[in-house]
């Protein structure tokens, strides 16, 4: 009899853009041999059947992709543009190669033409035998299908800049985020699992606070909440330990089932 696949979302990196250990830092979190303080980049897989949807390429993504046997991607959203974000799309090439198709990626107006200019050499004519990923670029904005699938685009902020989060069912991933416009307020209810960017204790003009975070917790009410795009300010264990029941920090590698 054929295996059940279980839907899930991979937490494939859950660091800020320096991840953590940072280079040449030494403190505590630094140093930690608690693997769960170890953070790669912030990154997700969806895996629904036998579709896999990779939230975010980070610079990291080679990496992962070696460590969690991500073995294909179908389909790539992109929150915003930088290069935490976006310098993983190279890596996409071995997929597209080996299927000789290109992957869809998703993301709003801003995102796509910086994606062009960034990786111009994917989308002008490659010399012969250049290696490049084969990425078909699809604006978005609303309720868009992504593999057959229903998304819908969370406008937030990121600082002074406007970026997406993302909807799936009952799902809200948003990283990055500094501020929730008050008409994105509204595609958030009914959410059960909420992925949310909480950076340090202390304020930060382009992220939420940790407390800032448990703010919308607060407002939203979702079942289970997932803290990614930790600095190294933030050891695992002893956070975790105050925070409220249903909101925990997120950790590389951490798998969770999906309705």
């Amino acid at each position: 009899m054929a295996s059940v696949v279980s839907d899930s979302l991979l937490f494939l990196g859950t660091g800020t853009s320096s991840g953590v250990p940072v280079i040449g830092c030494f403190c505590d979190v630094c140093c930690s041999s608690n693997p769960k303080n170890n953070r790669l980049r912030t990154s997700a897989l969806l895996k629904i059947g036998s579709k896999r949807i990779l939230l975010d390429p980070c610079v990291d993504f080679r990496q992962q992709a070696l460590r969690f046997s991500v073995d294909h991607v179908d389909a790539v959203l992109v929150t915003h543009p930088h290069a935490d974000h976006i310098f993983g799309l190279d890596e996409l090439r071995i997929y597209s190669q080996r299927t000789n198709a290109p992957i869809s990626v998703y993301g709003s107006r801003a995102t796509i033409e910086e994606i062009k200019v960034t990786f111009r050499y994917v989308f002008r004519p490659p010399q012969m035998g250049g290696g490049v990923p084969q990425l078909d670029l699809h604006i978005v904005q609303g309720s868009f299908l992504v593999c057959g699938l229903p998304f819908q685009t969370i406008p937030i902020k990121h600082g002074v800049l406007d970026i997406e989060g993302y909807r799936i069912g009952d799902v809200a991933y948003l990283t990055d985020c500094s501020e929730i416009p008050q008409t994105s307020w509204p595609l958030l209810e009914g959410v059960q699992t909420l992925v949310l960017g909480a950076l340090r204790f202390r304020p930060h003009p382009t992220h939420f606070s940790l407390d800032q975070a448990l703010a919308v917790v607060a407002r939203l009410k979702p079942k289970n909440t997932f803290f990614v795009h930790i600095c190294h300010d933030m050891d695992h264990d002893s956070v975790c330990e105050q925070l409220p029941p249903g909101v925990s920090l997120a950790y590389d590698g951490l798998e969770i089932p999906l309705e």
